[in-house]
Parts: structure tokens; C-alpha cells; sequence
């Protein structure tokens, strides 16, 4: 198991969380004493360290409870004000449900412990005297805590939609600096050069396609899902423009049923995995290049042959780890790579 560094004794973050909690509660019960005027008898200290210990366990489990989620930016784009001022009424309840339940606990433990020693329940008008300095105790003990049980899970949201903010303006740059490649548009100009001269009809369509393409990347490339239907139009789309290039050279293949167009994806993702694919296998008229698109689960696949070239495209899979952290982010899954000796796939998670 993976461990940290010296602020978390050199052990796994879960494990440290609890030694932390003990020696806090170790050292708080003299300080504890000494707050509330009491002889510092080894009774006292006992108790109230085993008291202030199950106290803190219990609350951190509320706290996990009530403060960590993560929120779907997919549904709504969540601010750094929302999120403060969810944490805030989180943290609200918080103190009335910790004050609740730890008041119970400490009633609980005080009278359990005295019918331990004398063999009999005390009696029930204990209770108010209990509750008072057990009140008091806790609500001290609560804002000593809070920066665990909240600014913790706090900062980690803030820290997040951070990231996500930077992600997609990563993305944002790489679609127009990778996706919409100049290089591309290079060879799509010239191939349509060439339709002009000889093949009217098909440089009218030609242009009609290249306009969608690159309306569509203007249109949905600052976008955090499209539908997977708009997403497959545009891979139609793109490719056509291949085929013309490269006529008899290359194949897609796509097997979607209707149910699978219930499901959105990252756009301009799939773009990425069949501009790889071309740009990394030769195609020919006797060994063509056959891309499929299919679906599996929850995910959708975009397979090809593999057909190395005699000189090799230099990869710097720059492409394929930003959208792997973008999908991450944004679904907390991974997008998964398959390579076999004649095939090759990737399988991106699709968002309901």
C-alpha cells in the first residue's frame, strides 16, 4: 500500500487520520482537565480520553456522510460561491446532528461506566448536569475539529472545480491546436483543389462537409458533453473527407443500435481516436484500414486493425492522456487501451 510523507507518519492517509485522532485526544484530555477545573485523576483521564476518541470516530463518520460528494458538472456548472455556501449549510447541519449524536454517545458512556463500577444505573436527574458540560465539551470540541471535518472536504471541491475549469480550457486549446489541425486542412484544401477540376459535384459536397466539421468543433468544442448521436454525424462526417483522400483505402464501420443515442460524450473525443488511427497505420486498396465503432456496456469502442508503417509517425500520445484526465474529471473513469498483435482499441466511458 502507497505511503506518504512524514505529516502523515509515513502511513496510508486513512490509517494516519486515526492516529492523528488519538493523539489529539491524548493530548486535548489534560488540556480538557485543566478547562474545566477537575482533579487530573488517572479515572478522569481514562475516561475522558476513551469518551472524546469514540466521540471523534463517530463524528468523522458523520462528516463523511454529510460533506463528501462530488458534484456533477454535467448537470450544472457548480461556482466557488455554490460550493462554499453548500458547505456551509452542510456544515450547519453538521454541528446539530454531531451535538445530537454526541450528547447520546457521552449520556450512553457515563451511564454504562457507572453501572460498571457501582452496579447500578445513576439516576436520571444525572442527565441535565450531563448534558451541560457535555454541550459545552462539544461544541469547544466541534470548532477545534471543523477544520477536519470541514475545510478539508472543502478545499477538495474547490480544488477540483478548479481543475475542471483548467481541464476543459486544456481541452478547449488542444481541440483547436491538435483537433483542427492545420495540417489537415491543408491536405483538405488541396484534395478539394483537385475535385474542383474534375469532380464538380463531389467538391460541392466536399465543402458542405468540411463547413459541418468545423462548425460543429466551433460549436460544441467548449462544451462538457454532447449527444452521442451529434457526436457520430460529426465522425461521419470527418471521415467522409478521409475517404475522398484516400478512396477504397479505409473503412468505418459503425454498429449502434438505437438505444445507444440515449447516451452523451465528451465532444470531440472520438474525433482524436480515428485521426490516431489514420495517422498511425498505412491503408491501401489491397490491406485497407478498417475502423469499427460499436458499443460495450456503458462504453463506446472505436477499434481498428493494425497495419504499422515502414516509417512510423512520431506519438507523443499528448492527445490520448488529455482526453484520458478530461474523462477522468468528469465521469471518475478512465478511458481503457486494448493492443493485441493485430488489433488495437480504446474504450471510452459514455455519460447517461
Amino acid at each position: 500500500m502507497k505511503t506518504r510523507g512524514i505529516k502523515d507518519f509515513y502511513l496510508p492517509k486513512k490509517i494516519a487520520l486515526h492516529i492523528k485522532f488519538l493523539l489529539f485526544c491524548a493530548a486535548f484530555t489534560p488540556i480538557w482537565g485543566l478547562i474545566i477545573k477537575v482533579e487530573l485523576s488517572k479515572n478522569f483521564l481514562i475516561n475522558t480520553f476513551i469518551i472524546m476518541y469514540i466521540g471523534m470516530e463517530v463524528l468523522y463518520f458523520i462528516s463523511q456522510k454529510i460533506f463528501v460528494f462530488k458534484f456533477n458538472p454535467l448537470k450544472k456548472e457548480i461556482t466557488r460561491k455554490d460550493i462554499t455556501l453548500i458547505y456551509l449549510f452542510r456544515l450547519l447541519l453538521f454541528y446539530v446532528v454531531a451535538l445530537a449524536v454526541g450528547s447520546l454517545i457521552i449520556v450512553l458512556f457515563v451511564y454504562i461506566s457507572h453501572f460498571i463500577r457501582e452496579s447500578e444505573l445513576p439516576p436520571f436527574a444525572w442527565i441535565p448536569e450531563i448534558l451541560q458540560g457535555t454541550f459545552r465539551g462539544l461544541v469547544i470540541g466541534l470548532l477545534f475539529s471543523s477544520p477536519v471535518f470541514f475545510f478539508v472536504p472543502w478545499q477538495e471541491s474547490m480544488k477540483r472545480e478548479f481543475e475542471l475549469r483548467e481541464q476543459n480550457l486544456i481541452f478547449q486549446n488542444e481541440t483547436l491546436k491538435n483537433q483542427v489541425n492545420p495540417h489537415f486542412l491543408f491536405n483538405s484544401l488541396n484534395t478539394l483543389s483537385s475535385l474542383v477540376k474534375s469532380e464538380v459535384e463531389i467538391a460541392g459536397q466536399f465543402i458542405g462537409r468540411l463547413s459541418l466539421i468545423y462548425r460543429y468543433i466551433l460549436d460544441n468544442g467548449s462544451k462538457l458533453r454532447v449527444t452521442l448521436k451529434d457526436e457520430v454525424e460529426f465522425i461521419r462526417d470527418y471521415f467522409y473527407l478521409h475517404q475522398i483522400r484516400n478512396e477504397g483505402k479505409m473503412n468505418l464501420i459503425i454498429e449502434l443500435k438505437d438505444e445507444d443515442y440515449n447516451f452523451e460524450i465528451l465532444p470531440v473525443s472520438l474525433q482524436l481516436l480515428i485521426e490516431n488511427a489514420i495517422k498511425h497505420n498505412m491503408a491501401t486498396p489491397e490491406k485497407p484500414l478498417n475502423i469499427s465503432i460499436y458499443t460495450e456496456g456503458q462504453n463506446i469502442v472505436v477499434k481498428n486493425n493494425i497495419q504499422k508503417m515502414a516509417t512510423r509517425a512520431v506519438s507523443t500520445k499528448i492527445g490520448l492522456k488529455n482526453l484520458n484526465e478530461r474523462v477522468k474529471l468528469i465521469t471518475g473513469k478512465e478511458i481503457k487501451v486494448e493492443e493485441t498483435a493485430s488489433h488495437y482499441l480504446v474504450k471510452v466511458p459514455l455519460l447517461k
